[in-house]
């Protein structure tokens, strides 16, 4: 049986969480910004469809990408290097948001990116935690990614791209942006090939609660984000 949060109910230990459906743990709670910074604390993350209750999961396995484990295919790399597009950081973040739920996802029927989570997620960014890389071309945003940073792990919500690479192209940024300031992992939560020719693979719930007491507890690191656009990746800085 899933447990049910009330509004100050704790969440259960994440090895409590069901194995079918993959990961989930509970229902119910709010999305404050409160419950939300406990969740990610917790290696939990909410994901439901309009018309059901809030659902958390804690999937095993977790995908996470590491940073140091990047990959960048050879048409990326030039894609980077010819500047193609403007990449910007915590500009257009509610932007961001509403486009990853607009767009279509294989095998995927509507949108979990209900106006609920978009305000909630909003909210976290004026706080501070949530975080937008965005990429423009011709002054029209095409491409972007949007999570939240707490300690040294930066949690990737969802991501879209309007043209090809848009999406790609702010994935190095953000991930220059994070090894500059040390911060190691990257959330990526459930496994798809998109982020597998990235270099994300899918490590053990276990593993991954170990590497997040590791992490979690670091102070913020949100200042990572507040770079002129003049100082973000738009040519091969970053690339052997």
């Amino acid at each position: 049986m899933i447990p049910w949060l009330s509004a100050d109910d704790p969440f259960p230990p994440v090895e409590r969480a069901l194995d079918e459906p993959n990961g989930l743990l509970a229902a119910g709670g709010d999305l404050s910004p409160q419950r939300l910074l406990a969740a990610y604390r917790h290696g939990v993350f909410p994901w439901y469809s309009a018309g059901q209750p809030i659902l958390w999961w804690s999937p095993d396995p977790r995908m996470v990408l590491y940073v140091d484990e990047f990959r960048i295919s050879r048409s990326l790399r030039k894609t980077v290097r010819a500047g193609r597009f403007d990449v910007r950081a915590d500009t257009a973040f509610a932007d961001v948001v509403e486009n990853c739920a607009r767009t279509p996802r294989p095998g995927q029927y509507g949108t979990w990116i209900t106006p609920a989570i978009i305000d909630a997620y909003v909210a976290l960014h004026r706080l501070g935690y949530a975080h937008s890389i965005e990429s423009w071309q011709d002054g029209e945003l095409v491409g972007g990614l949007y999570g939240v940073c707490l300690g040294r792990v930066f949690f990737g919500e969802s991501m879209f791209a309007w043209r090809n690479d848009a999406s790609k192209v702010a994935m190095v940024t953000l991930v220059d942006l994070l090894r500059r300031a040390a911060v190691p992992l990257v959330d990526c939560q459930q496994q798809t090939a998109h982020l597998e020719s990235l270099g994300a693979r899918p490590i053990s719930r276990g593993d991954f609660a170990a590497e997040l007491s590791k992490l979690i507890g670091w102070p913020a690191s949100a200042a990572m984000f507040h770079v002129k656009q003049s100082d973000l990746v738009r040519t091969s800085d970053q690339i052997e």
